[in-house]
C-alpha cells in the first residue's frame, strides 16, 4: 500500500532530523536578561513571587554582568530601586542615584562585551508609582513627564548605557529623547522603543520586583489588551520620531501583535517576557504540573517563531546554558 505518499513525519525521525529541519534556532546571543539593583542592601534581596530572581548590590550586579557574558547572551536591562522616592522622581535623573550607578558599574565591568540596557521610566522613583508625573488633578501630565525623560535619558547614555528603553508610553517620547541625546552629543546612543505595552495583569510579580508604589493602575496611557491595529499605529509613530528598535511588552498573550509588528517593521523586534509568565512556569512546575525545562524552552521559543529578534527572559542564561548544551 502506497498511501500515503506525503509523509511528513519522515522530518520528525530523529533528533538530529528535527534540528536540521527547524525553521526557527535560537542561540544565546538573541537574550537579554532584565535585572533589578537596589539601593540600600549589602546582601542581594530575594523576590519572592519569582523564583530565583534577586534584587542586586552593586557587587553581585557586577557578577551577573560578567555571568551574562560568559553565556553569551546580547544584553543586559537594567532598572534601579532606590531608597527614597518622590513625586517627580528625582533619583532617576540623579547622576549618583542607583540606577546610574548600576549603569556606570556594569560598564566598568564588561565594557562593551555586553549590549548594556536601562530603563527610562519614572515609576521605580516616584512616590505615588506611576511613570510620569502627575497633574493637579491626579492625572499623569504627558508634556511635563516628556521633559523628565529627556533628562534620564541623557544622564543614562552619560553612565554608559548603550541603549534606552523608554517605557513610560507617553506620547512624544521617543522624539524628546532623541532630541536631548543629540543636544548632548549622544548621537550614537540606541534607543529600544516599548512602542506597544499593553496594560497587563501579568505585572504583578514585577511590582514587588521594584517595590512599586503604584495605586490604581496605568491604564490611561498603557495600551488597551483590546486593540490591534493600535499597535502598529504606535509602532510607526515611534519609528517616525526616530526609534532605532521597537518592542512589544507582555510577549506571552501578545504573540499576534509581536506577529504583526515583526511583519511590517523596518527595525529590530524585541519581546519581553515578563515576570507573570515567568512566574506562572516557576508555580505549576514547582508542583510537578509541567515539565519545568521544556516548558521554559518552548515557551521562549514560541516569542521567537512570532517574529521577535531578541527576548527578554528572566531565564535568559539558563536558556543560554541550555542552548550551549544542547550543541
Amino acid at each position: 500500500m502506497n498511501f500515503p505518499a506525503v509523509r511528513p513525519r519522515r522530518l520528525r525521525a530523529t533528533p538530529a532530523m528535527r534540528r536540521l529541519v527547524a525553521e526557527v534556532k535560537m542561540q544565546p546571543q538573541e537574550l537579554i536578561l532584565p535585572a533589578f539593583i537596589r539601593e540600600g542592601i549589602t546582601e542581594p534581596n530575594p523576590i519572592t513571587s519569582m523564583p530565583g530572581v534577586i534584587q542586586h548590590t552593586e557587587d553581585t550586579l557586577r557578577r551577573a554582568a560578567v555571568e551574562a557574558v560568559e553565556n553569551g547572551l546580547g544584553g543586559i536591562m537594567l532598572f534601579g530601586i532606590p531608597a527614597e522616592r518622590d513625586a517627580r522622581g528625582t533619583a532617576g535623573i540623579d547622576p549618583n542615584g542607583i540606577l546610574n550607578r548600576g549603569i556606570k558599574a556594569v560598564r566598568e565591568e564588561v565594557g562593551d562585551d555586553l549590549v548594556i540596557m536601562s530603563d527610562v521610566c519614572l515609576d521605580e522613583f516616584t512616590d505615588h508609582g506611576h511613570c510620569g508625573v502627575l497633574a493637579a488633578d491626579g492625572s499623569v501630565d504627558n508634556d511635563a513627564t516628556l521633559e523628565i525623560y529627556g533628562e534620564m535619558a541623557v544622564v543614562q547614555a552619560q553612565a554608559g548605557a548603550h541603549v534606552l528603553g523608554p517605557s513610560g508610553m507617553m506620547d512624544g517620547q521617543i522624539a524628546v529623547m532623541r532630541q536631548a541625546l543629540d543636544e548632548a552629543g549622544l548621537q550614537n546612543t540606541t534607543i529600544l522603543a516599548y512602542a506597544a505595552k499593553y496594560a497587563s495583569a501579568f505585572y504583578g510579580p514585577f511590582r514587588e520586583a521594584v517595590d512599586s508604589q503604584l495605586q490604581g493602575d496605568r491604564r490611561t496611557y498603557q495600551m488597551d489588551p483590546s486593540n490591534r491595529r493600535e499597535a502598529i499605529r504606535e509602532v510607526e509613530l515611534d519609528l517616525a520620531e526616530g526609534a532605532d528598535m521597537v518592542m512589544v511588552k507582555p510577549a506571552m498573550s501578545y504573540l499576534d501583535i509581536l506577529s504583526d509588528v515583526a511583519e511590517m517593521s523596518p527595525v529590530p523586534v524585541s519581546a519581553y517576557q515578563i515576570s507573570g509568565e515567568y512566574a506562572m512556569i516557576e508555580a505549576a512546575s514547582a508542583n510537578g504540573w509541567i515539565d519545568r525545562r521544556a516548558s521554559i524552552m518552548e515557551s521562549v521559543l514560541s516569542i521567537r517563531r512570532a517574529g521577535a529578534d531578541n527576548v527578554l527572559t528572566y531565564w535568559a542564561n539558563e536558556v543560554a546554558q541550555w542552548l550551549r548544551e544542547g550543541r
